[in-house]
Formats: structure tokens, C-alpha cells, sequence
């Protein structure tokens, strides 16, 4: 359960960053409180998570599903640059997310 609270939590903080843009520097009231709404949840669900996984572990997951969430939001929703290298470096973070999982015993 501990997981899928963390994915959640992850999902949320992508959901965040992109508000973020989408907020334009809180200047627009729905997005300003979708940010505000997901980042809460988003931190609540993580603390819940590290209640039972070690905290590096559930903060590295944390922070690299938002990383790689915010980036390919990024490309996909934004247009963003998606060079070889940036994609190339995007899929070891994913590997290094996965690798976390593994090892987390």
C-alpha cells in the first residue's frame, strides 16, 4: 500500500509542476488552486508512504517520478526541447527509479 500511496504522491507532484506554469506565477485562480490543492496532497501522501518505506528510498521515488513527469509534461504539453540527450538522461532516471523499487528490500 506503502507503493502505491508513493506513485500517487508522485503523479501529484507532476501535477503540481506543471501547474506551476499553468499558474503563471499565480496569476490565474484555477490553476493557482489546482497547484496549491495537488502539492498538499502531493506532500500528505508522501509522509504517509515514509511511514512504512526508508525516507531516501520514498523521496528519491518521489522526487524522480516528479522530475520525469515535469519533464516529459514538459515536452509533450509545452513544447519543450526533446533532444537525444535530454531523452537519453530521462530514461536513466526512470532506471534509477525502478532500481530504488528493486533494491528497497
Amino acid at each position: 500500500m506503502s507503493w502505491l500511496l508513493l506513485v500517487v504522491a508522485g503523479l501529484l507532484e507532476v501535477g503540481w509542476s506543471l501547474g506551476l506554469k499553468w499558474s503563471d506565477g499565480f496569476s490565474r485562480p484555477l490553476p493557482t488552486l489546482f497547484t496549491i490543492v495537488a502539492l498538499v496532497a502531493s506532500m500528505g501522501l508522501l509522509g504517509l508512504a515514509a511511514k512504512q518505506l526508508p525516507i531516501g528510498t520514498a523521496y528519491g521515488v518521489w522526487v524522480g517520478i516528479g522530475a520525469l513527469g515535469a519533464a516529459i509534461g514538459g515536452i509533450v504539453i509545452f513544447g519543450e526541447p526533446a533532444s537525444a540527450g535530454r531523452l537519453f538522461f530521462l530514461g536513466l532516471l526512470l532506471v534509477s527509479i525502478v532500481g530504488l523499487k528493486v533494491t528497497s528490500g
